[in-house]
């Protein structure tokens, strides 16, 4: 297959030496780099090293099948975009609902035709890849967007709405300390008892508001983030320093502890941005140095909030 690219990476799973030792000859033929596991477990060892860009996935594997495997994959974000193809002997059409539940988005029996399956893999790449770009586009326009299943759980989220959210609940898990909070949501949801959107509180106070903005699929639904805390110390720091709305954002996160490196991340800032944005904050607040802005802002959020 002349338009792969060798960066596009294979993960099969398999517990049969045969069918592996067959697609990873065919698959290495055509330009990809394969990587193996032979058990459900296997694989998911694979994935916490390497993020491979499609995954072909045995269903009958001894131990945890790959339908199991397939669920446990999805649950971790950074794999929930990647596309998993299933392979199997098995045709009943139960089988099929049942790898495409797991979150796998094609199914081919066995024996495997190869160029059946090397066009699937390219169509499947392919879009992938567009459903990348657009997250990517998201992102660097600033949204705070995550998608959920049915079920409350993650499906995909923008990079800022992970830096939002961990900052937040100033965790670095921050996204599973979330998913309780949207299962719950969404069993409401589903009894026609859920509320427009959903305020997540931590130590006693709201720190984030979730919008709901609708389903974009069969079983996906967005949201759009917005940090309360935030957004009420920027307009108390901007209205009472005069400063502006991204300086006002800077030092509410310097007020909160949070490094240059960490506001630049959370902000979709590089650094020297945020360093500028330091120089003009300090001259407005007739201050030398961060400690001493940060404890101007302290002082000024604590008394908004008296």
């Amino acid at each position: 297959m002349a338009d792969a690219s060798p960066r596009d990476i294979i993960l099969i799973v398999d517990d049969s030496p045969e069918t592996l030792g067959f697609l990873t000859d065919a698959l290495e033929q055509s330009g990809f780099s394969v990587l193996i596991a032979t058990s459900g477990r296997a694989a998911i060892n694979v994935v916490d090293r390497i993020t491979p860009d499609l995954i072909l996935m045995d269903a009958v594997m001894p131990g945890m099948d790959g339908f199991d495997t397939c669920r446990t994959l999805k649950r971790q974000p950074a794999i929930a975009p990647v596309p998993v193809i299933f392979m199997t002997g098995l045709t009943e059409t139960e089988h099929v609902v049942h790898a495409l539940e797991s979150g796998g988005v094609d199914y081919l029996t066995k024996p495997i035709n190869i160029d059946e399956l090397r066009a699937r893999i390219r169509v499947h790449l392919s879009n992938a890849r567009s459903a990348q770009s657009a997250r990517a586009a998201l992102d660097a326009a600033g949204r705070h967007l995550l998608a959920v299943r049915g079920d409350g759980s993650l499906h995909w989220s923008t990079p800022q709405a992970n830096r939002l959210v961990n900052a937040a609940i100033e965790s670095d898990d921050g996204m599973d300390a979330l998913s309780g909070d949207l299962k719950g949501w969404m069993r409401a949801r589903s009894d026609g008892d859920a509320e427009p959107g959903l305020t997540i509180e931590r130590k006693g106070a709201p720190v984030l508001q979730l919008a709901f903005v609708g389903a974009i699929g069969p079983d996906e639904y967005l949201f759009r983030l917005t940090s309360i805390r935030t957004a009420s110390d920027d307009a108390l720091l901007r209205g009472h320093f005069g400063l502006t709305q991204r300086e006002a954002e800077v030092l509410a996160w310097i007020a909160k502890g949070k490094a240059n490196r960490d506001i630049a991340e959370i902000l979709g800032l590089s650094a020297r941005t945020v360093n500028k944005h330091l120089e003009q904050i300090y001259v407005k607040l007739g201050v030398e140095n961060r400690a001493s802005a940060a404890v101007k802002a302290v002082e000024v959020l604590h008394e908004g909030q008296a």
